[in-house]
Order: structure tokens, then C-alpha cells, then sequence
């Protein structure tokens, strides 16, 4: 039996959930603004050019209320809700380029020394959680994990304020799969 499209989260993404600036979560000319970037891979390695991912993140205070950024469209005047440039939202969306890269530009943390993340792609029956830990400091979760998984959560520092976290989603007969977390 083939699969329906309610079976199947994708890929379907590309066409409306994506909104010009899903990345941009700290406002413009902040001297703290980090990036996140890097690549969603599939079980061979090769990028996946149509996936979504979703961030969550406290603000730099440790707040988590954040202002509202849903990044919905405005019937009126089309467009987009949520971001006025100014505010941190502590919510992104970002789709993957046609290379499989996503960017996320967004403030520190506070708090916790990760930013959650959802992924949405072809193929999955159900979205993934995990999580791009900013560092490799003690944590209850990395803490819990043999060091090869423990490395799939580390972002790696390429240089001051930018982050690479690849996506892994099935061993590759090299790279472990990225650990996604179940919650009840």
C-alpha cells in the first residue's frame, strides 16, 4: 500500500511555511547575535533540500515568554506578524536551501546552553526534537550519553559566534544519527 499524504509530513514545506527573515531571530545590529547553520543529511549522507526546522530558545535573560512570533500572515495587508526587527521572539522557521543548508541568526541562550530544535522532513511520519547544544559543558542530557552521541547534540565553533549543527537523520555507515528525543 502506498503511502497517503497524511502519512507522509512532506515534502511540502518549501510552498508556504518558509516566511522571508524564519531565521532572524535577534534584531538588527545586536553586537551579541550568533549563527547557527549547517546541513540536514539523510541515512546516504546527501542533503535534503526541502526540509523545515523549527527553533525554540529562551532569551539571552533566560525568559521564556518572548514576544509573540508566530509568523503568520496578515490577511490585510499580507504581510508577516510577529517580528517587528526590534524584539526577540525566541521562535524561528527556517526551510533548508536546495543544497540543504539552513542558517538560523539569533541571540545567546540564557539559561539552558542549547537551542531546541524540530525537524520536519520528507519521509518522517512524525516531526523530530533534538537539540544544538552551544557548548560542551556538563548537562543532565549530554551528561546521559556515550561520547559519540553526546557529539551528535555539540555544535561544532567555527570561529567567534558562528555555530555548525548538521542534522543527521540515520547513521550513514559513518556519522551516528543526531540523538532526537521522545517526549510523552
Amino acid at each position: 500500500m502506498n503511502p497517503t499524504p497524511s502519512q507522509t509530513v512532506g515534502p511540502f514545506f518549501g510552498y508556504a511555511l518558509p516566511v522571508p527573515g524564519g531565521g532572524d531571530l535577534a534584531p538588527a545590529g545586536r553586537q551579541d547575535t550568533i549563527t547557527v547553520h549547517g546541513y540536514v543529511l539523510d541515512g546516504a549522507g546527501q542533503p535534503i533540500p526541502d526540509a523545515l526546522l523549527e527553533f525554540w530558545q529562551p532569551g539571552p535573560d533566560g525568559s521564556r515568554t518572548g514576544r509573540p512570533g508566530s509568523l503568520r500572515r496578515d490577511q490585510v495587508t499580507g504581510g508577516y506578524l510577529g517580528r517587528n526587527g526590534t524584539d526577540f521572539t525566541g521562535f524561528g522557521r527556517v526551510g533548508t536551501d536546495p543544497d540543504g543548508h539552513y542558517t538560523l541568526r539569533t541571540l545567546p541562550p540564557g539559561g539552558v546552553p542549547y537551542v531546541s530544535v524540530v525537524v520536519f522532513a520528507r519521509g518522517l511520519l512524525h516531526h523530530l526534537y533534538t537539540r544544538a547544544y552551544l557548548s560542551d559543558g556538563p548537562d543532565p542530557l549530554l551528561d546521559s550519553l556515550a561520547p559519540e552521541r553526546r557529539a551528535t547534540l555539540v555544535a561544532t565553533l567555527e570561529r567567534a559566534g558562528v555555530h555548525r549543527f548538521d542534522v543527521r537523520l540515520q547513521y550513514d555507515g559513518v556519522h551516528e544519527e543526531t540523538v532526537f528525543l521522545e517526549f510523552p
